[in-house]
């Protein structure tokens, strides 16, 4: 089961922020460096996104909307049925973060890799993480607004404001210079996806600087932490359940149901960070801290759960049939 080696850069963000936290004006440089990171970051992504191939994967709507559904429907429910174990296992803090935990979009690296392990649809969890990315500058901070209110670190319509000028605009900025910048986005995607992890890890630095200085981190316990941890395994194996089994429900073939259980139970650290820091401002520390639990977690579990479907008996009888998949990018029918 992997560590991932990101993961330790994180903590290692998160050790430096507490023994060596911004202060004065050192907080507002490194404050103005993750509005500008955080920016850039979402410019990145539209430019990125290949409208022609996200157009093509709208043939495979059906499994697309049942991805859209998990993460922006179950997922949510899910964390709203959590409510009840506060204060028996979660704090509020704790719970306010889990909940904005449901509300992030899916990942689009680690479902591919996941769903290209186990053999499955690659083309529909490639269109389903970029689709889910999409719908979550979109539909996070609606969500955010609409769950966590005021209680989401003073979510306001001035929060709504950031989210537009700090997301949405630079997205959509991006999308419209692709034309122009994509060829050269492609060619140094090394490069900026070291520019992506590093301004990750500014956005963390930043938000747990600020944690460190208002004394927040005296609201979490050792039993807090074990309890966090207890829900959010409890969290993510009845998604990983949820997918699997109801998408067989739904007649979808083998192939089709391995991208709906890796894109529909997991959440997406590179775009839930920023995003927290725009939603939480000043309480973000602890608004991430379940998510940070949560993306190793899964990491750990869909490692181990690809390797055992690549090997699955399933498999071999539908190496054809998901071949076929893979070159249409599905019908949503069975494949065996």
């Amino acid at each position: 089961m992997p560590v991932d080696p990101y993961i330790l850069l994180l903590l290692g963000t998160v050790g430096l922020a507490a023994l060596l936290p911004a202060r004065g004006t050192g907080a507002d440089v490194a404050s103005g460096a993750s509005t500008v990171a955080i920016a850039f970051l979402f410019f990145l992504y539209g430019a990125r996104l290949s409208t022609r191939e996200a157009m093509d994967g709208l043939r495979h709507w059906r499994l697309h909307v049942t991805v859209l559904a998990c993460t922006f429907v179950v997922f949510p429910l899910l964390g709203l049925a959590a409510r009840g174990l506060v204060p028996a296992l979660l704090s509020d803090p704790l719970y306010q973060g889990l909940l904005f935990l449901t509300l992030v979009p899916s990942t689009i690296q680690s479902s591919i890799a996941f769903t290209s392990i186990a053999r499955g649809n690659v083309p529909a969890a490639i269109c389903a993480g970029s689709f889910s990315s999409l719908a979550g500058i979109v539909l996070t901070p609606l969500l955010a607004a609409a769950l966590l209110g005021n209680s989401g670190g003073g979510f306001s319509a001035d929060s709504l404001i950031r989210i537009v000028l700090q997301l949405l605009v630079p997205f959509v900025a991006g999308q419209v210079l692709r034309r122009w910048i994509g060829g050269f986005v492609a060619r140094h995607k090394k490069v900026l996806g070291l520019v992506d992890r590093g301004s990750i890890l500014l956005v963390v630095y930043t938000a747990f600087s600020e944690g460190m200085v208002q004394g927040i981190w005296h609201q979490v316990s050792p039993a807090r932490l074990a309890g966090l941890l207890v829900v959010e395994a409890a969290l993510l194996a009845v998604m990983l359940l949820l997918t699997w089994y109801g998408a067989r429900a739904l007649g979808f073939g083998r192939a089709d149901r391995i991208a709906i259980q890796f894109a529909g139970s997991k959440k997406s650290l590179a775009s839930g960070l920023p995003m927290a820091s725009v939603l939480f401002g000043a309480h973000a520390s602890l608004a991430v801290l379940p998510l940070m639990l949560f993306h190793q977690m899964q990491l750990m579990v869909c490692a181990v759960i690809a390797k055992r479907r690549a090997h699955d008996p399933e498999a071999s009888a539908a190496d054809e049939p998901a071949e076929t998949s893979r070159t249409a990018v599905g019908t949503g029918g069975r494949s065996r």
